[in-house]
């Protein structure tokens, strides 16, 4: 019996080790996400040593997180829920079921997962889609654009721009009942990248009928330049987006190839081409005093021009990395919903590209969260059901409702 006793003494001691993390005391639910965080940690070891021994890609491992949370397309009372595509690309759309005798406004939506894991499909986006499609009297049009490692930039860009351009055509939009005056495009982390890129060169495509009135980006990727922002410095062993993730996300969205992997994690990956950008992610510059605090900006150091990492297609282009846009790209762009995160190391990128807009005469509103993590969407529903999560779709909701 003292055996036992001991035996589970020791395990209790091992895995409370194991599971805390010291977070910052104005993070509410601390000891929720030390759980959830320990579930994450978890599953990245177990992708770690099945890539290592070679049974699966570490990103195959981890697609396990979209799996576990799909649910099918299905209708109720309030809203008409139908898988289709668009231009052949899959999407899941959400129609209000009551007919109205006006015209709706429409969101295409873009969902998160580092362009490598989530889908339009997980419960997480079928709640906010569905809040969003009663709430706002609007269809909502979720992608499922192709994911890293099978498909690289710029297959999600294309994907995503596809189903875009098919939807802004004004047949295409009567037949949905939406008013031609009234569509947003959202997303959030990877899918709020690709929602600030497809409404870059949207509109520089001479085919579209229609323009994009207003765009929403929940915490998101932006750049590629520099990976030592004060908030990838501040945040670097935050869940549940920790800075050798998000840097493994980047990497495999461009390509396969290891060394680029290593260049990202050293911010040692840029060439003279790249240096000369990096004026555009400037963060002593475009950021305010509270988040430079004592961090010292340095240029990213500057990679050697003979190795494949400085070859990589896309790595630098616009429609991978918005924020590397010039300026007067960006002044004729729609009035922006810009939502960021204290504990996020994407928070940096969402407020120098808000500065960037600001300079170049668009409107923007900029929703700081000082209590939030990445990632919060996802974790709405139980057994984690973050307060803050659903603070941060409520107000989302709610900008939409007076701005589109």
């Amino acid at each position: 019996m003292g055996i036992r006793l001991l035996s589970l003494a020791v395990v209790g001691i091992l895995l409370g080790y194991y599971v805390y993390l010291p977070l910052p005391e104005t993070l509410e639910e601390r000891w929720k996400l030390m759980v959830v965080d320990a579930c994450f940690r978890s599953l990245e070891h177990l992708a770690e040593l099945t890539e290592f021994i070679g049974l699966k890609h570490y990103m195959e491992v981890m697609m396990l997180l979209t799996v576990a949370e799909m649910v099918g397309p299905t209708s109720d009372v309030n809203v008409t829920v139908v898988d289709t595509t668009f231009n052949g690309v899959a999407v899941r759309v959400f129609e209000p079921a009551t007919r109205s005798t006006g015209l709706r406004r429409a969101v295409i939506y873009l969902h998160g997962g580092g362009w490598c894991l989530g889908s339009a499909k997980m419960l997480p986006y079928d709640i906010l889609s569905r809040r969003s499609a009663t709430e706002l009297n609007a269809v909502i049009v979720s992608v499922e654009y192709r994911l890293a490692p099978q498909h690289h930039f710029p297959d999600q860009f294309n994907d995503v721009y596809a189903v875009v351009k098919y939807f802004l055509q004004r047949d295409v939009l009567a037949q949905y009942s939406v008013d031609p005056g009234r569509v947003a495009v959202a997303g959030d982390s990877a899918g709020g990248n690709l929602a600030a890129a497809v409404t870059q060169q949207i509109k520089e495509e001479p085919g579209v009928e229609v323009e994009i009135k207003i765009q929403a980006l929940v915490y998101p990727a932006l750049q590629t330049i520099d990976f030592n922002t004060p908030s990838y410095q501040q945040n670097e062993n935050m869940p549940i987006l920790p800075k050798n993730l998000m840097v493994r996300f980047w990497s495999e969205y461009f390509s396969r190839d290891k060394s680029l992997l290593e260049a990202m994690v050293a911010n040692a990956h840029t060439g003279l081409e790249a240096r000369d950008l990096s004026s555009l992610v400037n963060w002593s510059v475009l950021l305010p005093e509270k988040f430079r605090k004592e961090y010292k900006y340095m240029l990213p150091t500057r990679g050697n021009e003979g190795t494949s990492h400085t070859k990589v297609p896309g790595v630098f282009d616009p429609r991978a990395a918005p924020l590397l846009a010039k300026d007067k790209e960006l002044r004729a762009l729609p009035r922006a919903l810009i939502m960021t995160c204290e504990f996020d190391v994407l928070r940096d990128d969402g407020t120098m590209y808000a500065t960037r807009l600001q300079r170049a005469g668009v409107q923007v509103a900029l929703e700081h969260f000082e209590d939030c993590f990445h990632g919060v969407l996802m974790f709405i529903t139980w057994p984690t059901n973050f307060a803050i999560g659903h603070k941060l779709m409520d107000r989302y909701i709610d900008w939409l409702r007076e701005n589109l």
